[in-house]
């Protein structure tokens, strides 16, 4: 990086710690902290959410997701219009009318305290162990790019979180959104142009897709029915609709948020906001890894992307049969620029025939890189076995360093930070919330001033903010950082959503049932998951919902023959 990157890197960042401490300076009660003022208009809030979600594993992991995979991966979301309608139709209203602090807060108001103690756990274990991964994630790539250890790297990333977000709680971190929201927006666009603009003379943005095309990069629907394929429109449509559900509806990184409006209205316009615009924005996010693919196509690309184990490699046995790994895929890159370079400017003008010729050509290509690229990564296994061979998610990264201009590439990387910030702070305030209002004020320490409980609220933000710090130094990749927060939350959300679905739509079920099946439930899912099938995830959280149900009903109804016997 230039020193011009610095700079721009250190303004942007500072700009954001600094209005969010400016915007938030009236914050003096514990109400005010934990739930902000509850003057929000719906644009706020919607772009709140929208950047709650959009951590810096989106910015990281999912340009590199559609680099591999393609766009297939945006079929993800498509439950999401369906999920906001149904929140802003059966479940704000309820929130609103009670005027909670936090989702669990109902339950012990349709239940028992038993039952807010235990959902509220659920959602500080899954919450906690997720905003360690929105901080790990951008912490790997200071440490690859400066040599930094992960520890430090850690510790600097979440001070500056905590110090913004324990100056005005979730006020603080719903205005710093406004602005971190634009700075990623203007980020990817940028990013989609650069890429496009680098293309060779004659190429467009026609061409370019075409090209894509050819090796099935564009396909965003995949109709077949598979449960162990993670992402297809019926694990988008139906399962996720469900993770969605109980994200938005029962996490309280997410429900703070909207909680925060000054208005029902202004909460529905704000959730229904995200809820079409997720959409596009993830389409957007996934084309530009489409596009750095295609970029790739005319410049030459590395074998392998993580700088930081392509290194480790070196002056081991395995690294002779490496470097002819690189060669091998050299002489593919080369042969596929000049193929390229005569057919890509008139590509989607040959006829059918020819066009066949130039995909089948393409994907032989493709497919020989693959299996290289799958080698290098065994062998980068077998030099370091304690290392995570994949590097999927050090693509993006790889382009905005090696290939972005000078003062740009100090915007971008501030938009990754933006966007670890954005979801760190909101999770940091909803564990914050969930632990004060949920479990401290309510079970451990009562009948307490306000001031003591600000106070108290403050020192939380900072506890929890040194366990995200210690978590995510022992964190580690999965296949990617994305998938990596989704199977976390889908451990957990299933059963959450169970039990506010029970709370809503099973009016004769009580605490002792739901508790119970909650607790089943639980121990099912984490068996499937942990023991059986992790690619299943996203149907853990309709199944684990339904089981919650299920179970409750039929436990009351048990219970209540039971006493109708008993009293016979």
């Amino acid at each position: 990086m230039t020193f011009v990157d610095w700079v721009v890197l250190v303004l942007a960042l500072s700009a954001v710690v600094a209005y969010g401490m400016w915007k938030s300076r009236h914050v003096g009660t514990s109400e005010d902290f934990l739930a902000g003022k509850r003057d929000l208009p719906w644009w706020t809030i919607g772009l709140s959410i929208m950047a709650t979600q959009a951590s810096a594993i989106t910015f990281l992991s999912t340009p590199g997701q559609g680099f591999a995979d393609g766009m297939e991966f945006a079929q993800f979301y498509f439950g999401m219009p369906i999920a906001m309608l149904f929140l802003v139709t059966f479940v704000l209203p309820v929130y609103y009318r009670l005027r909670v602090t936090t989702a669990y807060e109902y339950l012990e108001r349709r239940f028992d305290l038993r039952m807010r103690t235990l959902t509220a756990i659920l959602f500080l274990v899954q919450r906690g162990v997720a905003a360690a991964i929105s901080i790990y994630a951008p912490s790997i790539i200071l440490c690859a790019v400066f040599g930094w250890s992960l520890a430090m790297t850690n510790a600097l990333m979440a001070g500056f979180v905590v110090l913004y977000t324990t100056s005005g709680g979730s006020s603080a971190v719903s205005r710093t959104q406004e602005l971190q929201m634009s700075i990623m927006l203007g980020g990817l666009v940028l990013a989609f142009f650069l890429a496009l603009n680098s293309l060779p003379p004659g190429v467009g943005l026609t061409e370019a897709w075409a090209l894509a095309d050819a090796v099935g990069k564009t396909r965003v629907v995949d109709w077949s029915f598979d449960l162990r394929d993670r992402y297809n429109v019926w694990s988008g449509v139906l399962g996720a609709t469900f993770l969605f559900l109980s994200y938005f509806g029962t996490d309280q990184s997410q429900v703070g948020r909207y909680l925060s409006g000054k208005s029902l209205q202004e909460s529905r316009f704000g959730l229904l906001f995200n809820g079409f615009v997720k959409i596009p924005m993830q389409l957007l996010v996934l084309a530009v890894g489409v596009m750095v693919y295609v970029f790739f196509q005319f410049n030459p690309a590395p074998l392998y992307f993580n700088e930081a184990n392509r290194a480790a490699i070196r002056q081991t046995p395995y690294e002779a049969a490496f470097q002819r790994l690189e060669a091998q895929n050299d002489s593919i890159t080369r042969l596929k620029q000049a193929f390229l370079s005569q057919k890509a400017a008139s590509f989607d003008q040959e006829n059918a025939q020819q066009i066949e010729l130039i995909r089948a050509q393409l994907q032989r290509w493709d497919a020989e890189q693959k299996a290289l690229h799958q080698q290098a990564q065994m062998l980068i296994k077998k030099a370091r076995p304690d290392v995570d061979p994949k590097d999927k998610d050090f693509v993006f990264i790889y382009f905005i360093l090696q290939h972005v201009p000078a003062g740009l590439t100090g915007l971008m990387l501030a938009m990754i930070f933006c966007a670890s910030w954005s979801t760190t702070a909101s999770e940091l305030s909803a564990l914050t919330a969930t632990s004060v209002s949920d479990i401290y004020r309510r079970s451990l320490v009562t009948n307490r001033d306000d001031t003591h409980y600000f106070r108290v609220s403050r020192w939380f933000t900072i506890g929890w903010g040194l366990f995200i710090i210690a978590f995510a130094t022992y964190a580690d990749l999965f296949e990617n950082l994305i998938q990596a927060v989704n199977m976390i939350g889908s451990v957990f959300y299933g059963t959450i959503l169970g039990i506010f679905f029970t709370a809503f739509f099973l009016k004769k079920v009580k605490g002792r049932a739901v508790f119970w099946a909650a607790v089943i439930t639980q121990a099912i899912i984490s068996f499937l998951f942990f023991g059986v099938d992790r690619d299943a995830y996203l149907w853990y959280n309709p199944l684990g919902c339904g089981l919650v149900m299920g179970i409750s009903w039929l436990w009351q109804t048990f219970l209540e023959a039971k006493a109708h016997s008993n009293t016979a």
